[in-house]
């Protein structure tokens, strides 16, 4: 199985910015613990502070990942054409955030990727990658 990590702005970030929020480890660190729990899955991870290279990257996935754990970071909430591109591939799609959109500023608490995406993961910290990797694993019917 292939699954590709797609996180988005601000998120290149991760261990530096707003640590009380998002805890003070990387994400590359992360990642490559979360490459040893999976030894048998192919996990690729690309970031992007860009709209379009967000959307060009989903679409580009199709055909060629089984799945997709996708942290939009600040487009969860603002962009019709990554929830557009989202619905329109044909591979499984799962919204994760590492903290609680809903627990944050009223702005954050409507994500437009939820309605297409196969489930939302938040609050968990970093394990919400982990848990949004399983998700694509363990699929319920």
């Amino acid at each position: 199985m292939k699954i590709l990590i797609l996180n988005g702005p601000n998120l290149n970030l991760q261990g530096r910015r707003d640590p009380e929020i998002y805890g003070s480890r990387t994400f590359e660190s992360f990642f490559e613990e979360l490459k040893t729990r999976f030894p048998g899955v192919q996990l690729d991870y690309f970031q992007s502070n860009h709209e379009g290279v967000l959307i060009d990257t989903v679409q580009q996935a199709d055909g060629h990942y089984d799945g997709i754990v996708l942290n939009a970071g600040g487009y969860t909430h603002t962009s019709v054409a990554l929830r557009d591109a989202v619905a329109a591939v044909s591979l499984p799609v799962v919204e994760v955030h590492i903290s609680s959109i809903l627990a944050r500023e009223g702005f954050r608490h409507t994500s437009l990727l939820a309605p297409v995406a196969k489930g939302s993961i938040m609050g968990f910290g970093l394990d919400s990658y982990r848990l949004g990797v399983e998700a694509l694993l363990n699929p319920i019917a």
